[in-house]
């Protein structure tokens, strides 16, 4: 009985998010070749039976598929065309940038891997450490649609995609994502905040308004973390301010307007300022709180 061969999988970017997921590719039966700047961070995954590499070049040699979870879409323009990555993927290959980056760079990264002969999806995620760990990503997928049939595989392993367009649609989609994600944190923290300054019980107008129209996820995870005042990152608040950027930047390209965006950009930079940057994104609340003398 034929088996179909595990692929070998080429992950650069091993922090937050590249850990969990290069571990759930290793779980799924893949030779996984991973890099990371620090190589400390990579050598994590040798108990999973993961290669480390020295070099990015070196892990992507002979991947048949190479991921990214970079920290930003000039980082991975250098590690793809400055470092020599792109130059020592197989011409036949896959590369899969799962990192969160501006959809105008995506399409410029599309461009020149074409014209080296390397196909390119870009897919970035959201979940999170917790669906990074239990496979339950949600991924959006921007490229030619054979080549998000070819990535299906891996797809499998980490959680549910969806092809929402040519490349850049990926991360315009994650782009919309966090700026929902965003927007929703701000407006919970400064609901119960605002309660709790009128006199009720903020873990108790949780629960009230959990079933009605408010609810969502931000409410049940991130509202439960103001409650309990854990701010441990899951997603931090720099990455947070990013993305608002990056989602600024995308509006003025195409011409959009975006001004409650351009608000909740403003309340995180100045969040960061007033040195909350390593702290979880809900840690907006200890901002707003601040602003009204409850912290």
């Amino acid at each position: 009985m034929s088996t179909t061969p595990p692929l070998q999988i080429a992950v650069l970017g091993i922090g937050m998010m590249g850990l969990p997921m290069a571990r759930r590719l290793c779980a799924a039966g893949h030779r996984v070749h991973a890099w990371n700047r620090t190589r400390a961070k990579a050598e994590l995954l040798l108990d999973s039976g993961a290669t480390v590499h020295q070099h990015p070049a070196d892990a992507v040699r002979h991947a048949d598929i190479t991921i990214s979870m970079l920290e930003n879409g000039p980082v991975v323009g250098d590690v793809l065309f400055a470092q020599g990555a792109a130059a020592a993927m197989r011409p036949d290959s896959l590369f899969i940038d799962m990192a969160s980056i501006q959809p105008r760079e995506a399409r410029e990264h599309a461009a020149r891997l074409a014209d080296m002969g390397i196909a390119h999806l870009d897919a970035p995620v959201s979940g999170g450490t917790v669906g990074a760990e239990a496979a339950t990503l949600a991924i959006m997928v921007g490229g030619e649609p054979a080549d998000y049939q070819r990535a299906q595989t891996v797809f499998a392993a980490l959680g549910r995609c969806t092809h929402v367009g040519p490349h850049g649609s990926g991360q315009l989609a994650k782009l919309a994502n966090q700026m929902i994600v965003g927007i929703t944190i701000g407006a919970v923290a400064e609901a119960l905040l605002f309660a709790a300054k009128g006199g009720a019980d903020m873990a108790k107008v949780r629960e009230a308004i959990n079933g009605g129209f408010a609810e969502s996820r931000i409410l049940q995870l991130h509202g439960q973390r103001m409650v309990e005042r854990d701010f441990a990152p899951r997603g931090r608040m720099s990455v947070q301010l990013k993305d608002m950027r990056n989602a600024l930047a995308t509006a003025a390209e195409i011409g959009f307007e975006a001004p409650v965006t351009a608000l909740f950009e403003t309340l995180y930079a100045q969040s960061i300022e007033h040195g909350l940057g390593a702290l979880d994104h809900s840690g907006l609340f200890v901002e707003l709180a601040q602003r009204n003398a409850m912290e």
